[in-house]
């Protein structure tokens, strides 16, 4: 029987302009996640960043992913040619850490280690990245694949240890850009 091709899809109503619909945003920001810190010690100093867009990719190999903002400076540490940064950290926060989250999700920051201060933390022994204790669990990771993706990088890593899991908490939510406790 000879091979006969799909139909091309019918794509009627789609919009024609190029990008994204206006609307996008909105839609993206309507999916609930759940909210990480991510650290990572550069030469310089100690880089902190909130991430909503964290995901497990693989349970064998243990693999994670991370996205990152292209104009970011951790995407800049992650993607430049020269002695990029491969060793991270990742805290999944607890709804508690709220406050935490702001603070390093705003605009010109300190370094995480001034961040961190007044917050009980630790240096993981795998990645040499600050651990915020307090959070639902800790993982230490290296990068194993740095992919540009339009205006963000991704950054697929192996976890190199897990530092803690806690017993009890509910997650840090992120939702239509505010962040909410989860309700279980």
């Amino acid at each position: 029987m000879p091979a006969t091709e799909d139909p091309a899809p019918d794509f009627a109503g789609a919009p024609t302009t190029e990008g994204p619909a206006p609307d996008l945003a909105g839609a993206l920001a309507s999916w609930a996640t759940a909210v990480t810190l991510l650290t990572a010690a550069d030469d310089r100093d100690d880089v902190g960043a909130t991430i909503s867009a964290f995901c497990a990719v693989s349970t064998d190999p243990p693999l994670v992913g991370v996205s990152l903002m292209s104009g970011s400076y951790p995407a800049e540490l992650f993607g430049r040619a020269e002695e990029p940064v491969t060793r991270f950290a990742v805290t999944l926060l607890a709804a508690g850490q709220r406050v935490l989250a702001g603070r390093f999700a705003a605009a010109g920051r300190p370094g995480a280690r001034l961040m961190l201060d007044d917050v009980p933390h630790r240096r993981g022994p795998d990645s040499g990245a600050l651990i915020v204790d307090g959070g639902l669990a800790a993982l230490e990771c290296a990068a194993a694949q740095v992919i540009p993706a339009g205006d963000h990088l991704l950054v697929i890593a192996q976890v190199t240890g897990v530092p803690y899991v806690a017993d009890a908490g509910e997650p840090l939510i992120r939702f239509r850009r505010h962040y909410l406790p989860a309700r279980l």
